[in-house]
């Protein structure tokens, strides 16, 4: 019986997983500019962790972690979400003591059992930004605008913020209080999810997918949560907006968007475009640290899903192309110049310049063909008279145009027409 990979994985192949090196560089590069550094955590945390940290009224939680015991009975969850983990290592490495907010990224696999879809698997890679120790909005405007900025470089078209505050341990309770008075006799009504949400945290029925629980929700007269926020979420929210605004970010209030997590606190968004649920998005999470045993930290992030980023940007007529080159192509004429050219290979990747050549015994002409699909810039040609004068032949493939040259100038040369051929391609 073959083995095929499990449901809901996919494996990423050469002439594929280029559009993700190209995502992952631009992610890198658009963070780099804001000062961000990257953080690796591990794949699998206790269990704990994100039942306390994402809340155990998630869906993340109740249905869709992969959970297990190791073998010394301690259970386990693969991380289905980057920030409980991050939140863990800046607690347990006292990332706080170093006095000044921590900005970081992380780029990795996260794992959810859900059904599998266009756009959305069981192991699925996300990107994502956590900064630490600021809670003035100024870095949620920041945060928003890189998320943002990051989609915008991948080339997805049309997107906008829908932007909301959820409050906090101010406003939080006031609203509850009322969701549960208008909704307590109407609960047998709601789903089974959401009869669990107005006991835990009825803000997040506004969550659900059910239609007729938002039917309910509209006939109380339920409050959105900006309609009781406390003065000071207030003004947070208020200055969010007009920072947005300054750096020209396009964004609308939408008052019922909560997010499916349960650690949100005041700043809450998600990035769309016409036709596509949620690509992107995050929120601001004071009481994260405290949660997860650290002192009192203000915290803020994103994370955006690569295999959905890419999935629109395929429906949107779009793609991320970084065509598979190197720089030189060592043919080789016959088995007299096989040590030459391994020889060869090794002064030119020792030189930075990227070149391979044929193992399997092929003639030149099949040699020049592999060079064609592996797009070469050059082919340096060894054989028995190449080596009796000293000086391989070099052909520029773009050209035509061939030239003998000393095999001590041989790495010189290509690396200097290298980067001349990548400074000339960049002006033009």
């Amino acid at each position: 019986m073959e083995i095929q990979r499990p449901r809901g994985t996919a494996d990423l192949l050469p002439g594929t997983v280029e559009a993700w090196q190209v995502l992952e560089r631009i992610v890198r590069d658009t963070l780099a500019t804001a000062n961000y550094q990257e953080i690796r955590t591990p794949v699998f945390e206790h269990t704990e962790l994100f039942e306390r940290g994402v809340g155990d009224t998630t869906d993340i939680v109740s249905k869709e972690m992969y959970t297990f015991e190791d073998r010394g009975g301690r259970s386990v969850t693969l991380r289905p979400e980057g920030t409980a983990g991050v939140v863990r290592a800046y607690v347990e490495n006292k990332l706080y003591g170093q006095g000044s907010i921590s900005k970081l990224y992380y780029i990795g696999p996260m794992f959810r059992y859900e059904k599998p879809q266009k756009g959305r698997f069981r192991q699925f890679h996300q990107y994502g930004v956590e900064v630490l120790g600021s809670e003035g909005p100024a870095i949620d405007a920041e945060v928003i605008h890189l998320n943002l900025t990051v989609l915008q470089r991948i080339g997805l078209k049309n997107l906008q913020v829908e932007l909301n505050s959820v409050g906090c341990s101010v406003c939080r309770p006031r609203h509850k209080a009322q969701m549960v008075a208008l909704l307590t006799p109407r609960r047998d009504e709601l789903c089974k999810e959401c009869q669990e949400r107005l006991e835990k945290n009825p803000l997040r029925i506004f969550d659900c997918k059910n239609e007729h629980c938002h039917t309910v929700l509209k006939e109380v007269g339920a409050p959105y949560i900006t309609d009781v926020l406390c003065e000071d979420c207030s003004e947070h929210f208020q200055s969010v907006q007009a920072y947005l605004t300054a750096m020209s970010v396009p964004f609308v209030v939408q008052k019922d968007l909560v997010r499916g997590l349960d650690y949100y606190t005041r700043t809450a968004w998600e990035v769309t475009s016409p036709g596509f649920t949620t690509i992107a998005g995050g929120g601001r999470y004071n009481g994260l640290v405290e949660q997860v045993g650290g002192p009192a930290t203000a915290g803020i992030g994103f994370g955006g899903g690569i295999e959905r980023a890419l999935w629109v940007l395929a429906e949107q007529g779009g793609s991320l192309t970084d065509a598979h080159t190197i720089d030189a192509f060592v043919a080789v004429a016959d088995t007299s110049a096989e040590r030459t050219a391994m020889a060869v290979l090794a002064t030119l990747r020792g030189r930075g310049i990227s070149a391979d050549r044929d193992y399997q015994g092929r003639g030149m002409k099949s040699q020049f063909k592999l060079a064609d699909r592996m797009n070469a810039k050059f082919v340096v040609i060894l054989g028995e008279a190449e080596l009796a004068s000293g000086k391989a032949t070099v052909k520029d493939l773009a050209t035509g145009q061939q030239e003998e040259v000393p095999f001590a100038e041989l790495a010189s040369l290509i690396e200097e027409r290298v980067k001349g051929a990548a400074v000339g391609g960049h002006e033009a």
